[in-house]
């Protein structure tokens, strides 16, 4: 059963002035988090602006939950947190005092405010600095509570732009393990922008790549995971042309590369344990074998190469 799209892009395009900055994007995305990548221009910031309601598109149009940008971005608002790039405190209240402003900006009684704003504060690590004012916060500390205040009111849509900007590798680790918890937490959907491959790549299902305001590549990063485990490079020990003979007659597609290496495709239904089978039953031992690993950084860079299929 195919799941419902909570993203849909229908010709989003947007202008500033004479500029072009997305052009006629389309697209519907189901997965519990994608991530948009892009070199800086691209228009990573703009799209996500724009599903915001901060700017108007030029034509078409963009659906969240199937409410549509143009006509219905006040209800839209009600669903979403957004942790923008930039900060964005008002330096002289405490972490406490503007988490709860921001809960209750989103809709929450004031006491239900305060005691999702303490509850969260607590969550992100800042529970025993939440009554300092942000101003004397660290960087760390700042990314954190920005964090808090987007998923104060418990979002359908939590929107990340470069969320471990800035931090050193302990404050990365943790963000990212916070905003995994999001997602597995609950029924909240991530749209996370990043110029951070690995950031994406850990916490994201799908990927868009967008270069000069275009879709270029959409990627499926559990099935490119999953279809990677049937690619395999093996290393053997004795004469393999037998062994390589049943394979396929298994339905495996080989490769032999000198007397030793070899370069294989699974088919449906022929396992790893399957391949040492076949490997005894010829008295063959595979001393290495390796999976096939097309990273987000391989496919990233393939598409800044010249385009590759989208959408």
């Amino acid at each position: 059963m195919q799941a419902t799209p909570f993203l849909e892009l229908d010709d989003l395009a947007v202008r500033f002035g004479r500029r072009q900055i997305l052009n006629n994007l389309k697209g519907s995305f189901s997965g519990r988090a994608i991530g948009i990548l892009g070199p800086n221009g691209a228009g990573k910031t703009t799209l996500l602006h724009t599903l915001l309601g901060f700017h108007r598109p030029s034509s078409g149009t963009a659906r969240l939950f199937g409410l549509d940008i143009q006509r219905e971005i006040q209800q839209i608002r009600h669903h979403i947190g957004y942790m923008p790039e930039n900060d964005s405190f008002i330096s002289n209240i405490s972490a406490i005092r503007f988490v709860r402003m921001m809960a209750e900006l989103s809709g929450l009684p004031a006491a239900a405010a305060m005691e999702r704003a303490h509850e969260t504060l607590f969550f992100v690590g800042l529970g025993e600095a939440r009554y300092r004012k942000l101003g004397t916060y660290s960087l760390g500390m700042k990314q954190m509570a920005k964090l808090a205040q987007a998923i104060v009111h418990g979002p359908r849509l939590l929107i990340l732009d470069e969320p471990t900007n800035g931090l050193d590798p302990p404050g990365r680790k943790r963000m990212i393990e916070l905003i995994r918890e999001v997602k597995e937490a609950g029924d909240t959907r991530l749209l996370l922008s990043s110029h951070l491959l690995r950031d994406v790549e850990e916490c994201c299902d799908e990927v868009m790549i967008l270069k000069e305001g275009n879709i270029i590549v959409y990627c499926n990063l559990e099935e490119e995971r999953k279809a990677n485990l049937k690619f395999l490079e093996l290393e053997t020990r004795g004469d393999n042309s037998a062994f390589v003979e049943l394979a396929r007659t298994r339905g495996c597609e080989c490769a032999v590369k000198g007397s030793e290496k070899i370069k294989m495709i699974l088919p449906q239904g022929v396992e790893i344990r399957d391949l040492y089978q076949m490997a005894a039953e010829r008295s063959i031992q595979i001393r290495r074998l390796d999976y096939k690993r097309d990273s987000l950084q391989d496919i990233f860079l393939k598409a800044m190469e010249g385009p590759r299929g989208g959408l």
